[in-house]
């Protein structure tokens, strides 16, 4: 069955998603935990990527109606965000982002996506990369996305393949900045939509 995710601009009530994706077993890749005034500061950039034109880039929060899950614990309790668990209730489930940057003389994008572990291994990082790279299709000016997963990231490695990226090496990927990390170098090429079809969300 083919996992369907929705993609939601990210906003001033996702900032408890932030503090999820904060957690040491969600940035034991990316250089451990913020402080949290790297994470406020994190939160006031995701909401103004929101405001900006589609083409500068966007944070999403990523929304999956897990039909075919039980009805769990807290699930009268998930508000307007989702958060409880349960057959056909919408949650959210980590987000999926691109953004600007130069990239060995080139300008291209570069995407990041984050899923909480709770919910990890229904195939729902792939299809959120999958619906962001559809998004860019639609309102992008640039002719590729480049993720940078750590090569000691196998999980994030096989995102990219599945999600349709080229390798194209090994690279050292400043992350956090001034922090060389062995990464590998995805790239997908992208290609304007057919037929007027613009994605969900």
């Amino acid at each position: 069955m083919e996992t369907r995710v929705r993609l939601e601009p990210w906003s001033a009530g996702d900032f408890w998603l932030l503090e999820r994706k904060n957690e040491p077993i969600m940035t034991q890749f990316l250089g451990g935990p913020e402080p949290a005034a790297k994470l406020v500061d994190r939160q006031r950039r995701y909401e103004a990527m929101s405001a900006r034109e589609p083409a500068a880039g966007r944070m999403f929060r990523v929304v999956w109606t897990p039909a075919d899950q039980d009805p769990g614990p807290g699930d009268d309790d998930c508000g307007g965000h989702g958060r409880g668990r349960g057959r056909g209730r919408a949650e959210s489930v980590g987000s999926v982002g691109f953004w600007e940057r130069e990239w060995r003389g080139e300008p291209v994008y570069e995407a990041g996506w984050g899923i909480l572990p709770e919910v990890q291994g229904h195939g729902l990082a792939v299809a959120a990369l999958t619906e962001l790279l559809a998004y860019v299709r639609a309102h992008g000016s640039r002719d590729s996305v480049h993720a940078f997963p750590g090569t000691d990231h196998p999980a994030s490695n096989a995102v990219c393949r599945r999600a349709g990226f080229e390798y194209l090496g090994d690279v050292d990927f400043e992350y956090p900045p001034g922090v060389p990390h062995p990464s590998c170098d995805w790239r997908y090429r992208v290609e304007p939509p057919q037929d007027g079809l613009t994605p969900s969300g």
